[in-house]
């Protein structure tokens, strides 16, 4: 009886802690949870993507991560949507209301419709924010080519206009994405900005729209938003890192301007060659198929990734020398990608994988600290080595 009641405290003990710890997690949650009440006081007030789960549900827990990856993007205060949860194992009057017979249901509420949008598809970041893009794309493109009409706002390029307009001249170009918190608080000021400098013929500002103009945007490198780049006859010349009021953004132009002559070329320092591989549908077979591959499948914008990223080259270098092992990454948001990363079963970012000719062998879900990383390849090595002989 003794042994009974010690046991049953201690696991009391332990599902105290395992309750402290959850609590703890939503504490630092970015998405919002809504009761029943609180539903209904705020669905009508902004556009919402609201996940309806129970906390017992497998689908569920794996796509907590990409769902709190979306809340850390789109939930800012000007943030035309809200990324939102209900727990219905709590909320029964609210997931009755809206039908929900099985978890996670996604649903999209439009302020501009009655009836909410149910999302269908694989659940990774990529795809979900296509889904947004498509909910809220039309509306936010309209808005841009009414702030754009006549000899004012900055001129807007398209796929299909950016390669004549930007290969010749001096530009100066906002990459951008509709969702996009720092986007839309930079619009005004861009439009302000770029229309100072209409009627100078030495430069044009421009802008460019990411989730419609995908080409234009692949085509010079953009990962992240915004982007400002400084394009003189279709080359980079350079990326604008500084402070994005008006005032900054004309003193950078100006300088630029001063600083060039008429047929000064300006030359841009070539980084060297990064020791990781990048991988995309095309080659990830060939690459993988011989010997040991650690691949790190990411989103440019994933917080989680940026952090990564400067461990991974080092990684990347360390194994370098080795024949047998490499160090690689795909990104997942580049629609080349999408299919070789719902294959390979992507459903968070960063996802590491490693892989043994051609067959993925584990994944790492540790911490991502250098001697972390190395450790976990090194102790693959030794075993492959170990049932190989």
């Amino acid at each position: 009886m003794r042994n009974s009641l010690v046991f049953l405290f201690s696991a009391a003990l332990l599902l105290a802690d395992a309750v402290r710890s959850d609590d703890g997690d939503e504490e630092n949650s970015k998405c919002v949870e809504y009761t029943t009440q609180s539903f209904a006081e705020n669905i009508n007030l902004n556009n919402h993507f609201v996940m309806f789960y129970a906390p017992w549900c497998h689908y569920c827990k794996r796509l907590h991560p990409t769902w709190e990856e979306l809340a850390e993007m789109l939930n800012t205060e000007e943030s035309r949507v809200t990324i939102a949860k209900v727990d219905c194992t709590k909320e029964t009057t609210i997931c009755t209301e809206q039908d929900i017979t099985g978890y996670p249901t996604l649903k999209y509420f439009s302020v501009d419709k009655l009836e909410p949008v149910k999302f269908k598809g694989t659940r990774d970041l990529p795809t979900l924010t296509n889904f947004l893009n498509e909910q809220l794309g039309s509306n936010l493109v309209k808005h841009d080519e009414e702030e754009s009409v006549g000899e004012i706002g900055a001129k807007v390029l398209t796929d299909d206009s950016y390669e004549a307009q930007l290969s010749s001249g001096t530009h100066f170009v906002k990459f951008y994405a509709p969702w996009c918190g720092h986007c839309q608080r930079l619009a005004p000021t861009w439009e302000s900005f770029a229309t100072k400098y209409r009627a100078n013929k030495g430069v044009t500002i421009a802008k460019i729209d990411c989730t419609v103009n995908r080409d234009a945007c692949s085509s010079y490198n953009i990962k992240s938003f915004p982007t400002l780049l400084w394009i003189k006859d279709g080359q980079t010349v350079e990326k604008y890192q500084g402070a994005r009021s008006a005032e900054d953004l004309s003193t950078y132009v100006e300088d630029k301007l001063g600083g060039l002559g008429g047929d000064e070329k300006v030359e841009v320092e070539t980084p060297p060659p990064s020791p990781v591989l990048t991988l995309n549908s095309d080659n990830f077979e060939s690459a993988v198929a011989d010997g040991m591959t650690f691949v790190k499948f990411f989103a440019p914008w994933c917080g989680h990734c940026k952090g990564l990223a400067p461990t991974w080259e080092v990684l990347g270098k360390k194994f370098s020398s080795y024949k047998k092992i490499s160090i690689a990454k795909v990104d997942c948001t580049l629609d080349v990608n999408k299919q070789l990363c719902n294959e390979q079963e992507v459903d968070g970012f960063p996802t590491l994988l490693l892989y043994k000719d051609g067959e993925k062998i584990d994944e790492h879900t540790g911490a991502r600290g250098f001697e972390d990383l190395y450790d976990f390849v090194i102790a693959h090595g030794k075993r492959l080595e170990h049932d190989e002989l």
